[in-house]
């Protein structure tokens, strides 16, 4: 067969960086921080309704394919509880669809609302399924980069070059924050500007909001209780990051009847419907205390803390985040300006995995010397990591 097997669009978005690096921690005995998932499960109570579900005959057959009612009950009232203070909330019944976790989501909205030569502007670095699910609905990328600031060991947005990319076949905007790999958390300001660029040039608006409850500075503001912003945004928010089941891919979109009407055609066509009993657990999830999510964020922040330090006492710049669980380096004081390179090497030399944030970026450039670590592990897994990494 002369014609290649895999959609060129598609083909340039494989990112077996992250299969090549677990594989190398098996075969090195190394320390994985590459991959951004827990090395231990959420909750015991939550696990058991899970388990109660199966028992029960709960969702071993097809759910509902806007979900279960409880979820979508419990999705709603956690966005009340949690922002109900800025005027946000969504009708279960018509505004919250339950999706096979935010990948998912974020494909079926992106195939729901582009047409074949939309620009989406995303901000650079991102999450590697931005690319592909904007590949598969025929759009077209335009990325706005976050630069890093040495000084202020932080990212930062430039508005003017988000203003200045908007176009007239600018269809979408695609916003993650707190954002994966920075760990940027985007201010009250800066989101109040996007909102209003959004308006003033009608735009649609997706946001990926996961990591919504690991937020250690600043505070996580959705940016559908903005001004205007209500009936443009789909809000995508999952259990994988908040309550450690990463595999149980169950994930959410809030978002105006019309939006979710829309997103739902999409998505019927992909897994249809997916995580029956999961389903039924998360939903108990979202209801646990607050002391749950505040105890979550403190332990992710001591891990942070513990794995920021070991990184720059190993000679790392570190760019210290105010969100997510991922922490990003840059490796130049090391002596090295490849990240594909150094993370390469890395496991032979000091036993530890990590991710090269190039692999993130349109501009390979802008990437190049800068190396990811995720710190959603156990503190004595990063305290070894840390030390491991003094070898370097």
């Amino acid at each position: 067969m002369d014609r290649p097997l895999l959609n060129r669009r598609l083909a340039e978005f494989g990112t077996t960086i992250f299969a090549e690096m677990s594989a190398l921690a098996v075969r090195t005995g190394s320390i994985n921080l590459g991959q951004g998932f827990p090395d231990a499960d959420g909750p015991e109570e939550v696990r058991e309704a899970a388990v109660r579900a199966l028992r029960d005959g709960r969702g071993n057959q097809y759910p509902p394919g806007p979900g279960i009612p409880e979820l979508r009950t419990a999705v709603a009232a956690h966005q009340q509880r949690f922002y109900g203070r800025l005027g946000l909330s969504y009708d279960p019944d018509t505004e919250v669809l339950i999706t096979a976790g935010a990948t998912e989501a974020l494909a079926a909205s992106l195939l729901a609302l582009l047409e074949p030569g939309d620009e989406v502007i995303a901000l650079e670095p991102y999450y590697d399924s931005y690319a592909a699910g904007i590949a598969l609905a025929g759009g077209r990328r335009v990325p706005v980069t976050l630069r890093a600031d040495p000084e202020s060991g932080s990212y930062r947005l430039d508005l003017d070059e988000l203003r200045d990319a908007i176009t007239d076949k600018t269809r979408l905007l695609l916003l993650n924050t707190p954002h994966n790999p920075t760990g940027t958390v985007l201010s009250r300001d800066e989101l109040a500007e996007i909102a209003r660029l959004a308006c003033e040039r009608d735009l649609l608006v997706i946001t990926d909001e996961v990591y919504e409850h690991l937020v250690f500075e600043g505070e996580h503001l959705p940016l559908a209780s903005f001004p205007g912003m209500r009936e443009r945004t789909v809000t995508i928010g999952s259990a994988g990051k908040t309550f450690s089941f990463t595999g149980w891919k169950v994930g959410w979109v809030t978002a105006t009847a019309e939006l979710v009407s829309a997103v739902r055609s999409a998505k019927q066509f992909l897994t249809y419907v997916s995580a029956g009993p999961f389903q039924y657990a998360v939903a108990e999830a979202l209801a646990l205390p607050d002391s749950y999510f505040t105890e979550l964020r403190e332990d992710l922040r001591t891990k942070r803390d513990i794995l920021a330090t070991g990184l720059t006492d190993a000679g790392f710049q570190v760019f210290r985040p105010s969100g997510t669980y991922f922490i990003t380096t840059d490796i130049r004081p090391l002596g090295y300006d490849d990240g594909f390179a150094f993370c390469r090497t890395l496991p032979e030399r000091a036993g530890v995995v990590a991710i090269p944030n190039a692999v993130f970026y349109d501009h390979k450039e802008e990437g190049a010397p800068y190396v990811r670590f995720a710190f959603c592990k156990g503190t004595e897994v990063l305290q070894e990591a840390a030390d491991r990494l003094k070898r370097l």
